[in-house]
């Protein structure tokens, strides 16, 4: 059968030979989808942030630095490490700004946006230098779970288009020096294309007003099959009608698409009712929220995939794979292997190192697992593990 995933694009790990649990990242990966946007940077003019909010790990962060302009932070927390431990501009968003956190925000950013007219007209005399930004309701979304669609009806964020026309056409105030619209999740070039189409329609008159128009995240350039020619020919037919505007993206996504694994071992095997549960020393309600959130079906590596099952000529053995925490629905199944799984063995969820270390927690006790790196020349290095101190202090 044809290999997939991270073993066919990183080479065999030896998975044994590693920690476990462990958040597990490879460098050559990493500079693969680097390279794919410094190509789209190159020939569109577009300028890359990334999006702490998918990924924070900051002993990655020298990865990154000179290949990306900056970082996107939705928190003080997030300003404040982007501020410290990347050399780059910060961009900020948040639904909302606390008076508390206004001077360490406004002090260490180079862009804040604002997610209402009266957010904006509450902090945009005291900026520090930053330039304001607005975000618009662009009323278009390719996403279909509304957990994750910005653009639902009544959606708290981002102002609808005849409060932004309206603000844009009072004299004598002071004017946002740019837009922010973030409509997309994991979304193709047809998509983003059809963003730019949608704002300029909407938005085209408030356009040449501002310096930035931000397409927030959302953008998976890096997925297999991603039309990366209409994507420049969409961005660059757009650039050509507002010469002058500065086109900003910031995926999170992207960036760390199919670079990592989690790694887990199997701690017990149990029987109820026909269905074997190969129960395992990591949570799919601690450390892969999204598969439950979602929902969605994590690849495992060494599975028999639900379409090869037809072709595949040997014996399948099913199994779930249950998390390690109390929680009754910490499981996802059903997943099939050419040979029966054992106490001991190592089971590697692929694509595991976007929005999934950022949204890990403590529940139940549950320890974060370690963090580490296949370096380039295909070493390992341990960037950050995590024990009982930690928990205490809530980290």
């Amino acid at each position: 059968m044809k290999d997939k995933g991270f073993r066919s694009r990183c080479g065999n790990t030896d998975y044994h030979s590693l920690p476990s649990p462990l958040y597990l990242a490879y460098e050559e990966a990493i500079e693969r989808n680097l390279t794919l946007f410094d190509r789209v940077s190159k020939e569109t003019g577009v300028k890359f942030i990334l999006a702490l909010k998918a990924f924070s790990h900051y002993p990655l962060f020298p990865l990154f630095r000179g290949r990306v302009a900056g970082m996107t932070a939705s928190s003080l927390n997030e300003v404040l490490l982007a501020s410290r431990e990347f050399e780059g501009e910060v961009h900020a968003y948040a639904p909302v700004y606390r008076e508390a956190d206004w001077e360490a925000i406004s002090t260490a950013s180079n862009h804040i946006t604002f997610n209402s007219i009266s957010q904006f007209q509450r902090y945009g005399n005291r900026l520090h230098g930053a330039s304001a930004g607005i975000r618009i309701n662009p009323e278009y979304s390719a996403v279909e779970t509304d957990l994750y669609n910005p653009c639902v009806p009544g959606s708290r964020l981002g102002v609808v288009r005849e409060r932004v026309l309206k603000l844009f056409s009072t004299d004598g105030i002071r004017l946002p020096e740019g837009l922010h619209s973030h409509n997309l999740c994991e979304s193709g070039a047809p998509d983003t294309v059809g963003t730019l189409e949608q704002i300029d329609r909407l938005y085209g008159p408030v356009l040449n007003q501002v310096k930035w128009l931000n397409l927030g995240g959302g953008h998976l350039l890096t997925r297999k099959g991603y039309d990366i020619e209409a994507l420049i020919r969409g961005i660059n037919a757009f650039r050509s009608k507002y010469p002058r505007l500065e086109l900003i993206l910031e995926p999170g996504s992207a960036f760390l698409w199919e670079t990592g694994v989690l790694v887990s071992t199997v701690e017990d095997i149990v029987e109820s009712g026909g269905i074997q549960t190969a129960v395992l020393d990591i949570s799919f309600s601690c450390h892969m929220p999204d598969c439950l959130e979602m929902p969605y079906r994590p690849k495992v590596i060494g599975e028999i995939l639900p379409e090869d099952q037809s072709a595949y000529e040997g014996e399948l053995y099913r199994y779930r794979l249950g998390g390690c925490s109390c929680l009754a629905g910490d499981f996802m199944g059903d997943f099939s292997f050419p040979r029966p799984l054992s106490v001991g063995d190592r089971v590697v969820f692929e694509d595991m190192f976007h929005y999934t270390m950022v949204k890990s927690t403590t529940f139940n006790g549950v320890g974060r697992p370690a963090v580490g790196l296949i370096n380039a020349d295909g070493s390992f290095r341990k960037t950050a593990t995590y024990g009982y101190e930690d928990y205490l202090r809530g980290i």
